[in-house]
C-alpha cells in the first residue's frame, strides 16, 4: 500500500484555482473529465500533492454543502517571496498582508485564490 494523504480544496472555479497553483510551482498531473470543463483537478509539487474540486463535491458525496468563508488555508515554501508576490500581482492576485519576517527565520505573506481562500507565501529568511 502507497501511504499518502492529501487536501481537497473545493472550488467554484476549478480551472482558475489550479492555474493559480500552477503558478505556485504545482504541475497538473490529470484532470476528471479528460476533456472540456474539469470537476477534478490533480496536482503535484515535487512529494507534496493537493487536489482542486468543484465545490459541488462535498454534497454529492455525503451530502454536506460546502462552506461560504475560506474552505481552507494552504501553506507554500518558495524559493523567492518577492519574486512570486511580484509575479502574482502581475497576474491580479490579491495580497492579503503584505511580507513579514518571523522570528522562527521565514519571510511570509498572505494572498488569496480565485475561491478567496488565504494562501500563506513563504521563504526562508537565511540559507
Amino acid at each position: 500500500m502507497q501511504e499518502r494523504a492529501f487536501p481537497l480544496i473545493f472550488a467554484d472555479r476549478v480551472t482558475a484555482t489550479a492555474e493559480f497553483y500552477e503558478r505556485l510551482g504545482f504541475t497538473r498531473q490529470r484532470q476528471n473529465p479528460p476533456e472540456g470543463e474539469p470537476t477534478y483537478i490533480a496536482l503535484r509539487r515535487g512529494q507534496a500533492e493537493l487536489a482542486v474540486v468543484a465545490s459541488a463535491w462535498p454534497e454529492t458525496q455525503y451530502g454536506a454543502p460546502a462552506g461560504t468563508g475560506p474552505r481552507f488555508e494552504m501553506f507554500v515554501l518558495v524559493d523567492d517571496l518577492d519574486t512570486t508576490l511580484r509575479r502574482l500581482a502581475e497576474d491580479s492576485v490579491p495580497l492579503l498582508r503584505a511580507p513579514v519576517d518571523m522570528p522562527w527565520g521565514e519571510r511570509i505573506a498572505y494572498v488569496t485564490d480565485p475561491d478567496g481562500n488565504p494562501v500563506a507565501v513563504a521563504s526562508a529568511t537565511h540559507s
